[in-house]
């Protein structure tokens, strides 16, 4: 990554953790901001030190309101950058506790592919969740694919060929 393109991350980051700053001030509640760059993307987080009970109010049930705040993040940046953002948001370590239990979800397939030979589907999932299951598989030599159509699209372990 050149310095170039970090620095305009670093900046994407900063500008969505003022936008959401600004949101938490608006609901009054509490919570600190991280800034990161992971994997070519600016990654900003939402935690807090305390119960975190209030902040699992911005994540809803099953993350649709963390989507929801996602997006209207990256148009923050976007509005303020004239750049499409890919960010990705995180709110009380919600998406870091998903990753990992979607990366055994996977490992489980993985494990049943290996035994069995077949295709296993999973459950439908999101963009992010379907790229964690494909990065897993990849890792563990097997390929995979997603099918279907939103919000029924799902990946599909495949065996060895």
């Amino acid at each position: 990554m050149t310095e170039n393109t970090k620095d305009s991350l670093e900046a994407e980051g900063d500008i969505a953790a003022d936008f959401l700053e600004e949101l938490l001030d608006i609901l009054d509640m509490d919570g600190d901001i991280d800034i990161s760059v992971e994997a070519g993307r600016a990654k900003v987080a939402v935690v807090s030190e305390g119960p975190n009970q209030d902040l699992k109010r911005l994540v809803g049930p099953d993350g649709e309101v963390l989507d929801a705040l996602q997006d209207l993040t990256r148009l923050a940046v976007q509005s303020e950058t004239a750049q499409l953002s890919r960010l990705m948001l995180d709110v009380a370590d919600f998406r870091a506790g998903r990753k990992e239990r979607l990366a055994e979800q996977a490992r489980t397939a993985i494990g049943e592919v290996r035994e069995t030979g077949q295709k296993v589907a999973l459950e439908p999932m999101n963009a992010f969740e379907r790229k964690v299951v494909h990065d897993v598989v990849l890792e563990a030599g097997l390929s995979s694919e997603s099918e279907g159509e939103d919000p029924n699209r799902h990946v599909v372990v495949l065996p060895a060929s």
